[in-house]
């Protein structure tokens, strides 16, 4: 009987063990150190009320975007490399998952930058703040 109780417990524990820890299987976030410049377009009633990356509901009339490695909470900067416009947006979601976007922002974020009527636009974006971590 002892033996049978070691091994159910040695095969328990290799059991649960073969699985990846929450630590281990979090994808790790990738700081931009200098700008980055690619193509944004943007997101707003198809997404209205949705829940985002970030557990909060997306308000296409927020300053927010979604990036696919800044950690969510960021602040960035976006330009406009045409026409020079710049807003200031918090990443709360995840995305774009269009090929060759770098990110997606709000409706009011575009209509600040002036990409509402064409849908997309090349920008720049600037890191302006990273989240500290809780302890």
């Amino acid at each position: 009987m002892n033996s049978i109780v070691r091994f159910i417990s040695a095969f328990t524990l290799i059991f649960v063990m073969s699985f990846p820890t929450a630590a281990k299987s979090h994808r790790r976030h990738h700081v931009l150190r200098k700008p980055q410049k690619g193509m944004a377009s943007w997101y707003g009633e198809n997404h209205q009320g949705k829940r985002t990356a970030s557990g909060e509901r997306f308000n296409m009339n927020a300053l927010t975007a979604a990036h696919r490695t800044l950690p969510i909470n960021s602040i960035v900067k976006v330009k406009n490399l045409v026409n020079g416009r710049t807003v200031s947006v918090r990443i709360n979601d995840r995305g774009p998952y269009s090929h060759g976007r770098i990110i997606d922002v709000s409706k009011a974020a575009a209509k600040k930058l002036g990409l509402l009527k064409k849908g997309t636009g090349k920008v720049e974006i600037r890191v302006v703040s990273i989240p500290q971590p809780e302890l």
